[in-house]
């Protein structure tokens, strides 16, 4: 079988984005307008909403509806709150809606997605198997200004308990979320 060179640029955008990519990444690849269009008819690729894609034969994503749901949000978004929490694999959060964090005006709405408007500094942003996600630090500043405490002190404890968190980051994020301060404090003393 010859893959074509427009078929071989669409698996290069989306192989790490979750095997998604948005109809703007492709133009801008050079793949036009008029190709993609046919790639999707004939079914190579789906058109999963508006200007996202997503290839027909890439293997599934635990978190691709994640991925697309950044994708939609735009280039500088990332997963957050509780969606982040489940991404890096802390606590037991199974958000029923997608949490993105969009640093700029956005007013896009889509069923089943929150969107938060902050701040993002890249230092605060990471991908993580193919999902922009608000890193560990970052998550647990968010979850714990708006999250059920039970929660937030679950992520924590396994955050410490995972040594995802060195004690640096851990003095940081206590001076930078004051309000994780008890519960850190508390974990770190049980665990002596």
């Amino acid at each position: 079988m010859v893959v074509s060179d427009t078929m071989r640029e669409m698996y290069r955008l989306a192989e790490s984005q979750a095997g998604y990519f948005t109809a703007a990444q492709a133009v801008a690849a050079g793949v036009s307008r008029r190709a993609l269009s046919g790639r999707a008819s004939r079914g190579d690729v789906e058109r999963v909403r508006y200007g996202i894609y997503r290839l027909r034969d890439f293997p599934a994503h635990q978190f691709e509806d994640v991925a697309a749901a950044c994708l939609w949000a735009g280039p500088d978004s990332a997963a957050s709150h509780e969606t982040a929490l489940a991404v890096h694999g802390i606590s037991d959060a199974m958000p029923a809606s997608i949490h993105v964090t969009v640093p700029r005006l956005f007013r896009g709405r889509q069923s089943g997605v929150i969107v938060h408007r902050a701040l993002l500094p890249d230092a605060d942003r990471e991908v993580r198997d193919g999902v922009p996600v608000t890193t560990i630090s970052r998550t647990l500043a968010d979850v714990a200004t708006s999250s059920d405490p039970a929660l937030v002190r679950q992520a924590v404890e396994q955050a410490i308990q995972r040594d995802v968190l060195s004690r640096r980051r851990l003095r940081k994020l206590v001076t930078d979320a004051p309000q994780l301060a008890p519960i850190v404090v508390d974990v770190l003393a049980q665990q002596r």
